[in-house]
């Protein structure tokens, strides 16, 4: 940033220890083009790759690429998706604790995570009322958690979860406890009389959806399950909100993985792993700035009716900037009309085609 910009390294390193609201900023960039009416908060951790013996938080963390747990820091992302649009835009990254810390804390991860989504809930609020994650979170602590903070969870469960079909029969009146359950759900042998949406196929394979109880949740979801043509895989989908359609469950998981570019652009583009910062402060402003940068460079292709590519847009951007240099050292002045299609032609140059 010191290279190409008027201030000096130094300016960067000191404002890089303030605060700034991020979430707010975020919100007000999504607002721009996340035009749809269904929207969701996703939320993901994701690893920092570090290796410093000063840099605070340092632990290992569970790395999904590498598919195990590496030394190095954690973000917790938190992104609002569009549904409609199948699209996201990180709103604020927050730094996870090690292990050490959070123990001297008497916190566990999970408390860390509801903790973190506990203090931007009130500007969340106005948003959506559902939190999508993958199936990490699917702990009964992490679903009460956000129960009590106002959200419902969109999540999946494990393959081998224990479900239970609600019962049919009416109170008898009788004494002793009303029956609620009608047995445990087979999903090798679907009862399909029993599901409200068994024909809605996706994939290659079929939706069937039912108000469940989970036993490891201790509560009534509304249940998706995905069943391939063969009968041979399956994937189990909930939310806590048992109003919603089977349909709105898949459609906002799968948008899920979009906060996944969010972190793939600002790692290979704007620097999310390259701070060498030794103060939580300063790596929580970089993390913020870098997955903001992404925002901006979305924002600005989609109102041009660019093509949004982190590739093309710093391929232009890096060469308006030669251009202009060349210009101004040259110390001639061009003739805008003239020149207008030749700057258009090498500003675009390499960059891919819309």
């Amino acid at each position: 940033m010191g290279r190409y910009s008027d201030s000096c390294e130094q300016r960067f390193r000191q404002n890089f220890a303030r605060n700034f609201d991020w979430l707010s900023f975020n919100l007000s960039l999504s607002q721009r083009i996340l035009t749809g009416e269904r929207k969701a908060i996703a939320i993901d951790p994701s690893y920092i790759s570090k290796s410093g013996k000063s840099t605070p938080w340092t632990g290992y963390f569970w790395s999904g690429c590498a598919g195990t747990a590496k030394r190095g820091l954690e973000i917790l992302g938190v992104g609002l998706m569009d549904i409609d649009n199948k699209d996201c835009l990180s709103l604020e990254a927050v730094q996870t604790p090690d292990t050490k810390t959070l123990e001297k804390s008497g916190l566990t991860l999970t408390d860390w995570y509801l903790f973190a989504l506990d203090g931007i809930k009130e500007k969340l609020h106005p948003v959506t009322q559902y939190i999508v994650a993958d199936a990490y979170f699917s702990k009964k602590t992490f679903a009460d958690g956000l129960l009590k903070q106002g959200f419902h969870l969109i999540s999946r469960f494990r393959d081998d979860a224990v479900l239970r079909y609600p019962t049919l029969e009416k109170p008898t009146g009788k004494k002793g406890r009303p029956k609620l359950f009608d047995g445990k759900i087979d999903f090798r042998n679907l009862k399909e009389e029993r599901f409200e949406e068994p024909d809605l196929s996706i994939d290659q394979g079929k939706l069937y959806s039912i108000i469940a109880y989970s036993n490891s949740l201790k509560q009534r979801v509304r249940l998706v399950v995905w069943i391939s043509e063969d009968r041979k895989t399956r994937k189990l989908y909930f939310s806590t909100d048992t109003a919603m359609s089977g349909k709105d469950v898949i459609e906002y998981y799968r948008t899920r993985f979009q906060i996944e570019f969010c972190f793939r652009n600002a790692k290979q583009f704007t620097g999310l792993n390259h701070s060498q910062a030794r103060s939580t402060a300063k790596l929580r402003f970089n993390f913020n700035a870098s997955l903001t940068s992404v925002n901006v460079a979305k924002v600005m292709a989609k109102e041009r009716g660019i093509l949004f590519s982190m590739a093309s847009l710093k391929t232009m951007i890096h060469n308006e900037y030669l251009l202009q240099r060349f210009i101004c050292v040259s110390g001639i002045k061009p003739n805008k009309k003239l020149n207008d299609k030749l700057f258009k032609e090498l500003i675009e140059f390499a960059a891919i085609a819309a």
